[in-house]
């Protein structure tokens, strides 16, 4: 006879969009391997945006580059928008680098391309929107970055905050379901650290995407829906770094 009711709907829990599992990782070989990851478990749930900090040289860019498929899985399950990713094939990567934005502290503008190119560059990648105005679609976004004077401006032309907002419209024109930071404000002063990542918020959530920042910034941390903290290659608790009302 059968005991469970079959009306209950698994589907109204949250499916994760990034779910880690037991992952480790290792650089070189022989007696020279070393381990960087150790045993990493993650959630992070679809319009989520999460803090990871900790020392230099924890794994804190290892763990974001795999995250995004530019690096392969070793060990361990990792799972992106519902695709375990370990063991996928080339086209699967690139597929799945198409529905995430990446933010480097490195804003790796194109120098010889505007604003407006740089930006209308990441729609090209896209086949649907080739049919649609990517011009407009890239004034709009710098538009909302605040960059309305600055759309046919080089990048030499360009203050190191308004660099990092064209990477963050470059970022997120496509409207990617996850966007990966790493160390977006290391190279600004406060005020635009602080601009840079209100406008990654702000566009974030009317975007429904979900953001995961690595930062030794502590003045951007109240952004965060979650901080975790990692250290010599493992997650780990810090109570020190929640968030105050």
């Amino acid at each position: 006879m059968q005991t469970l009711n079959s009306s209950f709907n698994p589907a109204t829990a949250i499916e994760p969009v990034i779910s880690v599992k037991n992952l480790n990782h290792y650089f070189g070989q022989g007696s020279l391997k070393k381990q960087a990851l150790f045993d990493i478990n993650l959630d992070i749930n679809p319009g989520e945006i999460v803090i990871m900090t900790g020392p230099s040289g924890s794994g804190k860019t290892t763990l974001l580059t795999m995250l995004g498929g530019l690096r392969s899985a070793q060990e361990g399950s990792l799972n992106i928008l519902g695709q375990e990713i370990r063991g996928a094939s080339k086209s699967q990567l690139t597929k799945l680098r198409k529905q995430i934005g990446y933010i480097f502290q490195a804003h790796n503008l194109m120098t010889f391309l505007t604003a407006k190119q740089n930006v209308r560059m990441s729609l090209e990648l896209h086949k649907e929107m080739l049919n649609q105005n990517m011009d407009a679609l890239s004034i709009s976004m710098l538009e909302a970055v605040g960059l309305t004077d600055r759309v046919n401006y080089y990048p030499e032309n360009l203050s190191g905050g308004q660099k990092q907002r064209v990477a963050i419209a470059r970022a997120l024109v496509s409207r990617p379901k996850i966007v990966l930071a790493d160390e977006p404000t290391a190279a600004l002063d406060k005020q635009s650290g602080r601009d840079v990542v209100e406008i990654m918020q702000t566009l974030a959530k009317e975007q429904g995407c979900t953001i995961l920042l690595v930062t030794h910034d502590n003045r951007i941390l109240d952004i965060a829906d979650r901080i975790i903290y990692m250290e010599d290659g493992r997650l780990a608790a810090n109570p020190s770094l929640a968030i105050s009302d």
